[in-house]
């Protein structure tokens, strides 16, 4: 079987037509046949990250990822890496913007093949089997569903392991793209629940990351965004349009890790703050040239 004739590249297509739907914001219209004008260009990405999947199975998260990255931005740049622990339980506290941010990060922490992912249960993410190994599914509800992923991350961490996971548990604003004050102001949002792995594995050390310039300033400015009311609304239908239209990949994305930081286990409080303060400076480094998002040294708004 070829991979465009996968099953999975099927299952792919339909999950990305629904999500150009919502992104448009006309879902009610699944079955009728504008999902089949939708369909060229879902089943276009669908096959790339099917390939991205069977990479990851052949040689590796972080090489699959490097593939990906290669194809859906002009690059990468990486700095601090050296605060990374080459072995030893680390957990990387990252920020969420979206887009190719998981997979820059991938591709960063080539240094840690025995990364894990915490990372939300999406039907997407089960339709790459083999991405779907290097995770741990955090479910939606609230009772011990939660403690389980709090328990398989742990016993990761004991084994000397790395784990990657998101604070704000939702997407936040590209610093790059819509400036310091925003991206600064998503850091009340993050969830403080890391600092329980300070306490279920004393040695763990915890390194803040910032990923930035994965936004599209010149897709975010799409005449069709204006068919959204709302500001998420329309970054949301921007990301689609990035995802479909190659002109808005000419990103060259960046991460950024801080200094670790360590606690003992009645330090949580200690531990959020430092972190915090850390990912403060490491977002002060990437503010804009206006200090207002589109940053001129951006050759995406440049080209625009």
């Amino acid at each position: 079987m070829t991979a465009a004739s996968s099953p999975w590249v099927e299952t792919l297509t339909e999950l990305n037509i629904l999500d150009l739907l919502d992104a448009i914001g006309l879902p009610r219209l699944r079955g009728t046949p504008l999902r089949h004008l939708l369909r060229p260009a879902a089943r276009r990405f669908a096959r790339t990250a099917h390939e991205f999947d069977t990479r990851v199975g052949e040689h590796g998260l972080a090489q699959g990822s490097t593939w990906l990255m290669d194809r859906m931005t002009a690059g990468l740049v990486t700095s601090g890496l050296e605060h990374v622990p080459t072995q030893g339980p680390v957990v990387i506290l990252a920020n969420h913007p979206g887009m190719t941010d998981t997979v820059a990060l991938f591709t960063s922490l080539a240094c840690r093949p025995d990364l894990r992912v915490i990372a939300a249960d999406r039907p997407f993410l089960r339709a790459l089997p083999n991405v779907a190994r290097q995770l741990i599914f955090l479910p939606d509800d609230e009772d011990g569903g939660r403690m389980a992923v709090i328990r398989a991350a742990a016993r990761h961490l004991h084994e000397g392991g790395a784990l990657l996971t998101f604070p704000a548990g939702e997407i936040e604003p590209d610093p790059a793209t819509f400036g310091a004050q925003r991206a600064t102001a998503s850091l009340r949002n993050w969830s403080g629940s890391y600092a329980l792995f300070a306490r279920l594995a004393p040695a763990t050390r915890f390194v803040p990351a910032l990923v930035s310039h994965v936004i599209s300033p010149a897709a975010q400015r799409h005449p069709l965004t204006r068919l959204r009311r709302t500001a998420r609304d329309k970054e949301k239908l921007a990301a689609a349009l990035q995802v479909a239209l190659p002109r808005y990949r000419g990103l060259v994305a960046r991460v950024s890790f801080g200094h670790p930081a360590s606690a003992g286990a009645d330090e949580a409080q200690a531990l959020a703050a430092a972190i915090t303060a850390r990912m403060r400076q490491l977002i002060d480094a990437e503010v804009p040239d206006d200090r207002t998002g589109y940053s001129r040294a951006d050759p995406d708004v440049r080209s625009a």
